[in-house]
């Protein structure tokens, strides 16, 4: 008798991805063809390079990752963060110094996270300035840089901080879409194959039923990951990035997706598919 394969699995430490993941890797749910090792939990764009250099069979990723790595990865259509509402904020501390945002220095959190791409998208110009993306309100506070780009648990609490929103870029790409914001996705390798692709995908949907049907019993392991974050923040940061479209894309889902990578390709920020 063949064993299953046993898989590599990454997804980052926030807690809309250890709420997602947590009956999957603690074993309330498990998928049935395949085995899969401890998970690694690492920051998001640690998990992009990590993917276009193929060194997980599953994987968080950024869309804009995803856009470099399509010929490599499938898509898989549970465990993605979409949503209204809940794109990154580009935002500032103090008046820049130049009245040029093409000469603006902009703290990215990574240089393939969505947020980088949204904001040339948006935005095209600006000096990067790559870091993470905890460190981005402390860099603006600062006077490292003009502006930044803020994710996650952040647009709880930078107006805490007196910073200010010069664009949620989740609106603008609303607006002028009228489709939700597709931000990060999990993606898994083509060559395991269509049989496994559907079994893991599966295995995550059912995971998330869990973590809905038990919300208590998994905060342990996602306060853990949280670190020293609030807990009404992190609910927040759960009930903001964990919704229908984490269980199935969908076709809206779909639709967002592929107006991303159409306007990201033809932006020149990669390739068409095939190409």
């Amino acid at each position: 008798m063949t064993e299953e394969p046993l898989l590599s699995l990454g997804f980052s430490p926030c807690p809309n991805d250890t709420y997602i993941f947590n009956a999957l890797v603690n074993g309330q749910v498990a998928p049935t063809r395949v085995r899969l090792a401890p998970p690694r939990l690492e920051d998001v764009e640690t998990l992009n390079e990590w993917a276009l250099a193929e060194k997980l069979d599953i994987s968080k990723v950024s869309f804009h990752a995803y856009g470099l790595l399509r010929q490599h990865y499938q898509l898989l259509p549970s465990g993605a963060a979409l949503g209204r509402g809940c794109g990154p904020l580009f935002i500032t501390g103090t008046q820049p110094k130049s009245a040029d945002h093409t000469r603006w220095r902009i703290a990215i959190p990574g240089r393939y996270t969505t947020a980088a791409l949204l904001l040339q998208l948006y935005r095209p110009g600006g000096i990067p300035v790559i870091m993470r993306f905890d460190r981005i309100m402390d860099a603006l506070l600062a006077g490292e840089v003009d502006a930044g780009v803020i994710i996650h648990e952040s647009r709880f609490t930078y107006q805490k901080l007196g910073l200010h929103c010069i664009q949620d870029l989740g609106k603008w790409w609303e607006e002028e879409t009228g489709l939700p914001i597709p931000l990060g996705c999990i993606v898994m390798r083509k060559s395991l194959g269509k049989d496994l692709h559907q079994d893991v995908a599966a295995a995550i949907a059912h995971s998330i039923l869990w973590a809905d049907a038990h919300p208590q019993e998994g905060l342990s392991y996602i306060r853990h990951h949280a670190q020293e974050m609030e807990t009404e923040v992190m609910h927040s940061h759960i009930k903001l990035y964990v919704n229908d479209f984490s269980k199935d894309i969908g076709t809206e889902g779909k639709m967002a997706i592929d107006e991303l990578m159409r306007r990201g390709e033809a932006a020149g920020l990669f390739a068409a598919q095939g190409t």
